[in-house]
């Protein structure tokens, strides 16, 4: 957060300190004053919601502006190790104090090959849309990644009246490639899959990549 801060007109907590109790890390930071986006969305006017979406989109755009200072590198902010629950394995395959945290890696391929562990290549045995997705992730050209959320759902945005306040939990963001704030954000529970029929008002769509990211979590599991 403290890095979107210095470098961002994206609100955002400040942090206050952070401390180790009984081998827990704890962080003191400041409450954001306003509601969840989630709590009286479906209430809003459509004038109210496109204001808020709006600034949305100018901050996400401020956000991926960002240049890596870790050059090709898939990882999180300071170039370690990621974090997303989400992903299948991640905090059952690995033993604590390694739980949840995968990465970093080389480039946005070896990122690719990681998640579909442990097939890395095309099959004749696998169904035709596995081969599309891995065809897709081995020829195209993903340039860098950028800097990403990684979990932007409307319980992690907050609003006071048509004013976005902050946005919060920040600890699945990382350097990633640049469909995955997208597809991400589309991965949804289901008291909130109305969210989706927004995002594409304030994300770039990416629905081929959003097809491929369906496919892999169809296949290789995901909650």
């Amino acid at each position: 957060m403290e890095f979107i801060r210095e470098r961002t007109s994206v609100p955002v907590p400040k942090i206050y300190c952070a401390f180790t109790y009984r081998n827990k890390t704890y962080i003191a930071m400041e409450r954001i004053k306003g509601t969840m986006l989630a709590d009286g969305w479906l209430q809003r006017s459509e004038e109210s919601r496109s204001r808020i979406l709006n600034q949305l989109k100018t901050m996400i755009e401020e956000i991926r502006s960002i240049r890596s200072p870790h050059g090709s590198s898939v990882a999180s902010v300071d170039g370690g190790s990621l974090n997303d629950p989400r992903l299948p394995g991640i905090g059952t395959i690995y033993p604590i104090p390694t739980a949840r945290r995968f990465g970093p890696f080389e480039d946005i391929n070896a990122f690719h090959r990681w998640l579909r562990r442990p097939h890395k290549d095309a099959d004749d045995a696998f169904p035709d849309e596995v081969n599309e997705m891995i065809k897709a992730h081995e020829e195209t050209d993903w340039g860098q990644p950028v800097f990403t959320h990684g979990d932007l759902s409307s319980f992690n945005i907050i609003v006071k009246d048509d004013k976005v306040t902050g946005i919060i939990d920040w600890e699945t963001a990382g350097w990633y490639p640049h469909y995955w704030e997208y597809t991400r954000a589309s991965r949804v529970s289901p008291q909130n899959a109305w969210w989706v029929d927004y995002l594409d008002r304030f994300l770039e769509p990416k629905p081929n990549e959003r097809k491929f990211e369906e496919t892999r979590c169809e296949f290789w599991g995901e909650i």
